[in-house]
């Protein structure tokens, strides 16, 4: 049977571009509202709509099987600002909250987004399958290793869908290189080096001030253990402490460790180390701004993935990206839907390139058009029954990969992995980082 999932895979690259057309047709999307009934779409709720959550809402609702009829955020002007936005887009405004429980009560939401910090992705995420809702889940799927486990078993308990944000599973040319991949095109991958670089800022040492009117900082760090406020954290930096972050290695290196673990078809390693540290400020940033995970598979295979947060220069040309290493040549895949295939006297076979430009540094919205095609996807399995391109259970896998990078570069040393599983063997140390500690009465609870 030919599924939308099959097509994309299997269309050439001009023929992809086309059928962005069908998703998002002139991506004003007023005239959606006269194409489908309002009774036939998709009710969705957006929680957390800063940043990348307020581009999500309008991905959205630019979507024509798609109502998003409310916002939830502890930030009062977010919940204004991206109320607007989607008006902007539908003619409709959207209800706002500023607690997620109370949006999960409404009875006529379908599914909902989730783009909050990394401490409540999969704590949202229970909730949300527990009250009956479909879920977009930002990356990673998980704080911790538990979290991931711990949603998978949610998704089959409640019947509900989860598809994770890494939406490159998604865009055409991507997924043609990875056809290409398992086709054999430059032979037997032993190999896969990615890769991401910025040049982020020091954040200071922060003061611990009042929390301003607009914010609700105990709802914000929700099933997080308690810190003051402090004026260094909200609304980005939180990525770079323990407490409520995961470091660049989840913010950024998932994406790309997924696409390798992808074409290389792996599941679990069997051995990771992380070296690295905070080098380049004296500051409050706790997590890596310079890290190289090594992640062994059998002695067979493995992966590396490189983060440089604070040097910009760029590696093959690319800020983010990924190569892979065959018996018979090499693919380069930057951070657009592009690709290269060389031959092993590296001299270029074929140069895909794409009309769509990404800036993979954009920390709201680097790939609008092609991120509605992960949108629709979603919207295909809940209505159509089709595989997603991300389910929870592959999204956990390639979290896990660089949660275990972390863990390794916490800890100081070299984990020996389940091969079967993916835990970790004969390590109390490491072991205490396998799930993380909750508030109070925040506790995950199938």
């Amino acid at each position: 049977m030919t599924t939308r999932r099959n097509f994309i895979k299997n269309t050439a690259a001009g023929a992809a571009l086309l059928s962005l057309g069908n998703v998002l047709p002139s991506f004003s999307a007023k005239t959606y509202r006269n194409i489908v009934g309002a009774n036939e779409r998709i009710n969705v709720g957006s929680i957390g709509v800063n940043s990348r959550g307020l581009a999500l809402a309008q991905n959205f609702a630019k979507i024509k099987e798609c109502r998003v009829s409310a916002i939830c955020d502890v930030d009062s002007r977010a919940i204004a600002k991206c109320s607007e936005a989607v008006k902007k887009i539908t003619g409709e405004m959207p209800t706002g909250e500023k607690d997620l429980r109370r949006l999960l009560e409404k009875k006529d939401l379908d599914a909902v987004i989730i783009a909050m910090p990394d401490h409540w992705h999969a704590p949202a995420a229970l909730l949300a399958l527990k009250a009956g809702k479909h879920v977009y889940l930002e990356k990673p799927c998980g704080h911790s290793p538990s979290e991931g486990e711990i949603l998978i078993q949610a998704a089959t308990k409640y019947s509900k869908l989860i598809q994770m944000g890494n939406q490159r599973r998604s865009w055409p040319n991507i997924s043609e290189a990875i056809r290409k991949i398992h086709e054999g095109v430059i032979g037997d991958v032993y190999f896969g080096r990615c890769w991401y670089t910025n040049n982020r800022k020091p954040i200071g040492i922060g003061e611990k001030t009042a929390v301003p009117d607009w914010l609700d900082w105990d709802l914000w760090q929700g099933p997080a253990p308690r810190e003051s406020f402090r004026d260094n954290i909200v609304h980005y930096n939180w990525h770079w402490f323990w407490n409520w972050g995961t470091g660049e290695a989840l913010n950024n290196g998932t994406h790309m460790v997924d696409l390798l673990r992808w074409g290389m078809n792996l599941d679990y390693p069997s051995q990771v180390f992380s070296v690295g540290g905070r080098y380049y400020y004296q500051d409050d940033w706790e997590t890596p701004d310079t890290q190289n995970i090594s992640l062994n598979f059998g002695n067979k295979k493995s992966i590396v993935w490189e983060g440089q947060s604070c040097n910009a220069y760029k590696i093959e040309g690319q800020s983010a990206g990924l190569l892979f290493y065959g018996s018979k040549g090499s693919m380069l895949i930057g951070g657009g839907n592009a690709y290269q295939i060389f031959d092993q006297g590296n001299q270029l076979i074929e140069d895909v390139k794409s009309q769509i430009e990404i800036d993979t540094r954009n920390l709201m919205n680097p790939a609008e058009q092609l991120d509605g095609l992960h949108i629709q996807n979603f919207f295909d399995g809940i209505k159509k029954n089709i595989p997603l391109n991300s389910d929870i259970t592959s999204g956990h896998i390639s979290t896990l990969l660089v949660q275990l990078g972390n863990i390794s570069q916490r800890t100081g040393h070299t984990l020996e992995i389940n091969p079967a599983n993916g835990h970790i063997l004969n390590d109390k140390q490491a072991n205490k980082l396998w799930s993380r500690e909750y508030q109070k009465g925040w506790e995950m609870k199938l």
